[in-house]
This record gives structure tokens, C-alpha cells and sequence, in this order.
């Protein structure tokens, strides 16, 4: 027996290199391939587990074996120095939609925060910083919609205080206990802000009762726990002092510190672009000061820091430790949750993010073809139907959220959601073009549709679906989907008779009488005739008599006439038993 020959190869490799490998024609691949739908070039780069699957399908004697990844370019953790100096808490707002985060943050910033809201749900993470006893504190507002799972997963790394906002008068909701997770994942410590203590039916004792069942256990006195409560309402000011007290206390106990006099670091919460002024980038300042003139690089993005701007929009002329501000001069957008750096020279920038071009495209396998979705080509059947969709959102962070969420909308394999393009800014004429040599549809989030784009597309006859709110658009896809899902076949089981004489018999029709031995009789249905356990055929019950009365059912255990239509002479005899049914199509709808 021939021993197997051990090939070792990268955790992504592309097509070509794979046949090289494998000293193999590469159409022979690409055939093979194909044959499991994919459609692959020969530069499409696939991950370890699918070129696994392939050598086996192919039937080679060769095993592959994954070359040890370097982990040169795995980011490493800042020590901090003995010169490290305190820094404000990092805090991020969390709960249910309605509950009041966003008017939370009103009431501490003093400012109207929720206005322009669509339907009162915060659409993207903002960053803005209050003094309290001549101290900074750093909040976050994170998006109020459990399809923001991905941001505000980001939000709640990047933080060292959780405010878990729950309304007195409705308690603990799913979004809540999403929050509770996120924060404990995180590491993070808990303030609850138990508010709306304004209103009549507000009830704080009941809410500690309902969080504890979930582990978050209050310290007020008889409870035990070690999570502050505070009661406030953002509507009367009560407890708003109070509560940022209590994270300044909870701070004090982590010992926040920061080093000054290092290059600056930190993470991309937001990015968009603007007329006049390009790339629009939020940062969260992590270590070090950042000035203008510097040199930043973020991910595959790089630029010089033209203005620097915190929260309020005021330009400032530098920004350190736990600090948001809003940067311009950035080459093209950086991606929501890069983490950026500071370089000495432009040159080093370019080299920064030619590199970090380089390791994106090789674990490009990620968002190409992966073993998992080769195998789940494979088992799937011929006829999966497929959904195209472009995505446009005003910012990274709301366009990431979108395409995330969509992915995850279950189709149970028979109808597929393909994003085929996406990008931040205004629908355009090219996205027009493209949705309408593959029949797709463009969902446009927080964007306008210019007028000439308009036209176009009705020209092209292309849907363009704009929304506001992100739940409403995945609502929309989700419909779109099932709109093509085939309705299934639904069979109700109403009774059992057993026929015990017949009366006529012609060849459209038989009429006899029976026995209701289960459930019930009534006309309108079908039935399946079973002499045994042979099924003879179908009829339909057209008419069905008690005592040479019509009747409308007829129940078990009495006796009733009965007139069958059929497509063929039956022949019954007595003895033979019909299982009366009903058949509908049922419209199906996605989990």
C-alpha cells in the first residue's frame, strides 16, 4: 500500500497555488469545484478546511497539513509604565429600546440627544463626555436594537463601566438580559439605573427581584449582591447626580490608568463620509495624546490628523486617555472597531497599511469560500433560490451592522441572502447598474436617493428600499425571502368511519353508511379509502346524513350516511374504513 504524501500548505491559499501544490491541472479544480457550487477563479483564495474536503473528493492519496500561522502580527496589549496617570471612566449605556438610555444621556448631558432619532432608536455609537466634580467621565450610547448585536459587542469591549438602563414600571426585557451578557463578556463593571421613577407604576423592587434571577444581585441593604442601584428619572432629574457618583466610585476601585507620553492608540467607533470634508472618522483615544499633524493609521485606512474635534464638534488641540473625538484627514475610510496608532512619517503610514492590506487579503478565506459553507453547498439541494442584495449605509459601523444582521437571517438552506455589493454614502448610478444585470435589490440605510438615481432605476425597473430604522429593513428582507419559500402542504386528520353498507355505487359516486369510530364526519373534506392497510385511493365527502337528515358533523360512535365524489369506479365493500382530512397550503415563513 502506498503511503499518502503529506503536503503542507498556508491557512488560506488560492486555487491556483492549490493545484500547483498538488501538481494538478488547475481546470481540473476548478471542475471539482463547480461540481459543489462554487464558482471559483483561479485567484479565489479558500480556506485549509475546504481545500481538505477537495483532495478527499478528488480522491488523492495526499494529506494536507496547515503550516503554523506566525503570530508576529497579533496585536500586542500596552503595559502600562510606572509613569501611568488616571484616566476617566470609559462608560457604556445599555438596556431595552424605550427604557430611556438616550434620555438618560439627555438629562446628564443636558442637552437634547434623542431628538431627530428615527422612532426613537439610536441608530449609531455616540461618544460624548461629561465633568462631574471636576472629573471626566466618557459615555457611549450604544444602538437599541438587538440587530446592533455586533456593535455593541464592540462597544462593550472598549468600556470599564456598563450602565444597564431598565424602566421601573416594565422591568427585565430581552434586550436587558443581552446587555447583562455583554457586560459581564466584557469584564465590565455594572451600574443599574433603574429609571422612569416618575411614573405611577414604577416598581424598583420588582425589577432588583427580576435582575437577580439573571445574577445581577442589587447591594442595597437585605439584598447581598455587589451591583449599585440607582433609582432616577431622566424626566425629573432625581438620582442623575447620584448615579454618576456611583460610577466614579466603581472607577476608583478598578484604578483606571493611562500612560500620556506614548504614541497614541485607541479604536474606530464611527466612520462616514461628508462633502467638502471626505472621510469622517470617530476615535476613542485608548493611550497617549493625539494631536493634530500626526500621522494615523487604522486597519488599511492611513492619513494625517487634519482637525481634531471632541464631542461637542469644538476643535481641540489635543486629546488623551478616554477621550472621543472626531478626526478629519483620513486617505479613505477606516473599518468600525479598527484599533489606529500613530506613525513618525507618511511613509511609514503607507507601509502600515500595505501590510495590513496584505494579512487582510490572506485571511480573505473568511469572506470567500470556507469549509463550513462548502459542506453546506454540498449537502444542500440543487434548487436553493437566491436573494441579492446591495447594501448602502450612511456610516461603517450602521453598514457593518446591517450586512451582520442580514447573515443571520435564517432561510433553513432553501433560500440564500447574497450581499453582492455594499459601501458607505448615497445610492449611485453604478449600484443601479449593477442591481440590474443580477435582479437585485438595494437597501439604502440612513441614505437619500438622488434624483437622476431615481430615474434610473425606475428606467431599469430596480427596487430601491430605503429605511431608517434597521429593524424595519430586515423586517423587509426577511419578507422578500419568504415571499419566495414554497408553501408547504399541511394535513389535518378529522375522523375515522368504517363503512358497514352500501347503497349505490356509479362512476363518479358511491354513496353508503357507516360508523364514526374516531373524531368526527362532516361533508367538504377528503378521505383516503383503506381496505387493510391497502389505501385504495382518494374521494372528497360531498354530503354527509343523519337519519335521512343532512348533517353538518357527526360524531363518534353513531352512525350516518355518506356521499363520496371520485375520479375512478370504486368498488367498497363493507369493512373498508375512509380517514377523513383536510389539505391546505400553508404560506411559510422564515424562524
Amino acid at each position: 500500500m502506498s503511503q499518502e504524501k503529506v503536503l503542507v500548505v498556508a491557512d488560506s491559499i488560492t486555487v491556483g497555488e492549490l493545484a500547483e501544490t498538488l501538481n494538478l491541472p488547475v481546470t481540473t479544480l476548478i471542475g471539482e469545484l463547480f461540481k459543489n457550487g462554487i464558482v471559483a477563479t483561479i485567484n479565489q483564495r479558500i480556506d485549509f478546511e475546504t481545500a481538505t474536503i477537495i483532495v478527499e473528493e478528488l480522491g488523492l492519496d495526499v494529506e494536507l497539513q496547515k503550516k503554523e500561522a506566525s503570530t508576529a502580527v497579533e496585536r500586542k496589549t500596552h503595559q502600562l509604565s510606572d509613569k501611568a496617570v488616571d484616566r476617566p471612566p470609559i462608560v457604556a449605556v445599555m438596556g431595552h429600546v424605550d427604557h430611556g438610555k438616550t434620555s438618560l444621556l439627555d438629562a446628564i448631558l443636558a442637552q437634547k440627544v434623542v431628538e431627530g432619532e428615527a422612532g426613537g432608536i439610536t441608530q449609531h455609537i455616540s461618544a460624548y463626555q461629561t465633568v462631574r466634580k471636576d472629573r471626566s467621565i466618557t459615555l457611549l450610547d450604544t444602538p437599541g436594537h438587538e440587530a446592533f448585536a455586533a456593535l455593541r459587542q464592540h462597544g462593550a469591549t472598549l468600556t470599564d463601566v456598563v450602565i444597564i438602563v431598565v424602566a421601573a414600571d416594565d422591568g427585565v426585557m430581552p434586550q436587558t438580559v443581552e446587555a447583562i451578557r455583554f457586560a459581564k463578556t466584557a469584564n465590565a463593571k455594572m451600574v443599574v439605573a433603574i429609571n422612569k421613577m416618575d411614573k405611577e407604576a414604577a416598581n424598583p423592587g420588582l425589577v432588583m427581584g427580576q435582575l437577580a434571577e439573571h445574577g445581577v444581585i442589587a447591594d442595597a441593604q437585605g439584598w447581598g449582591g455587589d451591583v449599585p442601584m440607582v433609582e432616577v428619572s431622566a424626566k425629573t432629574g432625581q438620582g442623575i447626580e447620584k448615579l454618576l457618583d456611583t460610577v466614579l466610585l466603581v472607577a476608583d476601585i478598578e484604578e483606571l490608568k493611562a500612560d500620556i507620553d506614548v504614541p497614541a492608540e485607541g479604536l474606530v467607533i464611527e466612520s462616514h463620509m461628508e462633502t467638502g470634508r471626505g472621510p469622517v472618522v470617530g476615535l476613542l483615544v485608548q493611550q497617549g495624546e493625539l494631536k493634530p499633524g500626526h500621522f494615523m493609521v487604522a486597519g488599511t485606512a492611513y492619513g494625517k490628523v487634519r482637525t481634531l474635534l471632541d464631542f461637542s464638534g469644538k476643535a481641540i488641540k489635543s486629546a488623551g486617555p478616554s477621550t472621543p473625538v472626531t478626526v478629519t484627514g483620513f486617505k479613505e475610510l477606516p473599518q468600525f472597531g479598527d484599533v489606529f496608532t500613530i506613525v513618525k512619517k507618511e511613509k511609514d503610514a503607507r507601509h502600515a497599511t500595505e501590510q495590513a492590506r496584505i494579512e487582510r487579503e490572506k485571511n480573505a478565506a473568511s469572506t470567500n469560500v470556507t469549509g463550513a459553507d462548502l459542506l453546506k453547498m454540498m449537502n444542500q439541494k440543487h434548487d436553493t433560490q437566491d436573494v441579492n442584495v446591495i447594501v448602502k449605509a450612511d456610516v461603517q459601523g450602521s453598514l457593518t451592522s446591517v450586512m451582520d444582521s442580514l447573515r443571520l437571517v435564517d432561510t433553513n438552506g432553501e433560500i440564500r441572502l447574497r450581499i453582492i455589493g455594499s459601501g458607505v454614502g448615497s445610492i449611485s448610478e453604478s449600484d443601479i447598474r449593477l442591481a440590474a444585470d443580477s435582479d437585485t435589490i438595494i437597501y439604502g440605510f440612513n441614505v437619500e436617493l438622488p434624483p437622476a438615481v431615481k430615474r434610473l432605476a425606475m428606467r431599469d425597473k430596480v427596487q430601491v428600499r430605503i429605511f431608517k430604522i434597521i429593524y424595519e429593513l430586515l423586517d423587509d428582507a426577511r419578507n422578500s425571502m419568504e415571499a419566495m419559500l414554497a408553501p408547504e402542504v399541511v394535513e389535518t386528520e378529522i375522523g375515522k368511519l368504517t363503512i358497514k353498507g352500501i347503497f349505490r355505487t356509479l362512476k363518479d359516486e358511491v354513496i353508503a353508511g357507516g360508523e364514526v369510530t374516531n373524531g368526527k364526519v362532516v361533508p367538504n373534506v377528503l378521505a383516503r379509502v383503506k381496505r387493510g392497510d391497502e389505501q385504495l385511493g382518494e374521494v372528497e365527502v360531498t354530503k354527509v346524513q343523519r337519519q335521512q337528515q343532512e348533517a353538518k358533523e357527526v360524531f363518534e360512535g353513531e352512525m350516518c350516511g355518506i356521499s363520496l365524489k371520485t375520479d375512478k369506479k370504486l368498488l367498497l365493500e363493507e369493512g373498508d374504513k375512509l380517514e377523513l382530512f383536510t389539505r391546505e397550503l400553508v404560506k411559510r415563513t422564515l424562524k
